[in-house]
Formats: C-alpha cells, structure tokens, sequence
C-alpha cells in the first residue's frame, strides 16, 4: 500500500469525525476510563493510559479535559462493567473491515453492528476473518510543512525506536511496535512537532479501490454508521479513500 494512499485515508477519516468532535471527545473518553480502571491513573506507570493519552491530543482533546476524565474515570466507571469486543467482516466488493467495540451491552452492540453491515450491502465473517490482512502497529502521521526538518525527524523517530519512517508527498508517517509507541510519540513531541494521527492501530497491508459509485457510497455509509455507533471506539478498514 502506498504511503500516499495511507496519508489520504487519514486525512479522510480526520475531517469526518472532525465534524462530529463531541463524539469522538466521548469515545475517548471511555477509553481513557476504562484504562484508569484497569492500571491506574498515573500514565507514567499505565502504558495503556499513556497511549490514549496520546491519541487523545492527536485529536486536540484539551488537556483539562483529558485531565478531569482521568481523575473522573474510577468514580464513573464503578457499577459499569466495559467489555472489548471486535467483529470481523466485508464491506462492499470484499473490502476487509474490523470493528473494535467497547459495550457493557453486547447484545445491543452485536444487534447494531451487524444491522450497519446488512444495510451497506456488507456481511459480518467469524474472528480471524480478514483480521490476518492487518498488522498491530503504533502509527504517528505528521503533515508535512517547511518548518519540519526531513532528516532532524527521522532521526528523532528511529533514535527512538521507530521501526519504520516514510516521508510522503505531503506527510512522514512513523511506525513502532505496539510496546515502542509511547517512547517514539513521547520523542516527537519533545523535539515540539505536532501529529495529525497518533495511536495504536491496525495497519492494512494491502488496500481495497472501489470502482463503483454505488459499493463506494455503501462503504462511506458503513464507516459513518459504525462510528456514529457510541459503542464503538474504532473501525478499521483497507478501503482506499484516495
């Protein structure tokens, strides 16, 4: 998959939920809660705090928010009982879809998940099903501008532990490990270089154009209702929205 392709999904992804910020300022939210519950609220000790921590200023959460969500989170969170849940299945034309979910309702999620799918013209498969076609990677997307020294950031990015460094037509994309992400996002923010995208992801390995209007709309349709979802904290797809 071209890097370009990766950039452009992005930035696709970015404006759409962009438009529905208070949204996504809940979803990640719930992320950060259900982190505190499950190793604390100090995201020096809590590697999964840290990394929504992370993913939360890439999406301009401020920082009061992402504080008073912290020290809410136990409290909140006592009677709720979250469960992670991922579904696997096909969009329009075979396009590989995973669903990372977060419900203390599984029946509601399952109902409204599958619903999404049926109605795109899109099935759900069993687990394992397309998710072989993805690898777990930290992810960090930087826009490329003049102020931004090529060689100063891959050297930031791999003096780091960056297992990877692309500079594309209009970005640098940076991958890690999962366990190497909180070091490398840290490094890049020292060196005082905003991100447009930073979090643990999963990574398609090849992408899926659509040719058709109709699977292309279909596909947007079931992005948009997945997300619209409250019970779903990311969807990941190989659909190249180039």
């Amino acid at each position: 998959m071209s890097g370009h392709s990766k950039f452009a999904n992005i930035k696709h992804r970015k404006e759409r939920q962009d438009a529905k910020k208070g949204k996504v300022f809940t979803k990640i939210g719930r992320e950060i809660a259900v982190a505190v519950k499950e190793g604390g609220s100090d995201p020096s000790l809590n590697s999964k705090l840290r990394d929504v921590v992370a993913k939360a200023k890439a999406n301009n959460m401020p920082n009061d928010t992402i504080s008073r969500s912290i020290k809410k989170a136990s409290g909140e969170l006592g009677n709720i009982n979250y469960e992670h849940i991922t579904y696997e299945g096909y969009g329009p034309s075979g396009v590989a879809v995973i669903v990372d979910c977060l419900t203390e309702n599984k029946n509601r999620t399952a109902a409204n998940i599958r619903h999404a799918f049926s109605k795109n013209s899109g099935n759900l498969g069993t687990t394992g099903c397309v998710s072989f076609m993805f690898d777990k990677k930290g992810q960090i997307i930087i826009e490329r501008t003049e102020d931004i020294d090529e060689d100063e950031l891959m050297m930031v990015a791999l003096d780091s532990g960056a297992e990877d460094f692309v500079a594309g037509i209009d970005f640098y994309e940076i991958i890690t490990t999962p366990e190497d992400f909180s070091t490398v996002n840290a490094a890049v923010e020292e060196a005082g270089i905003k991100s447009v995208s930073a979090e643990i992801t999963m990574v398609p390995q090849t992408t899926t154009k659509l040719t058709s209007e109709d699977d292309i709309k279909k596909m947007d349709g079931l992005i948009d209702q997945l997300e619209e979802d409250d019970d779903v904290q990311n969807v990941w797809h190989n659909f190249d929205e180039n």
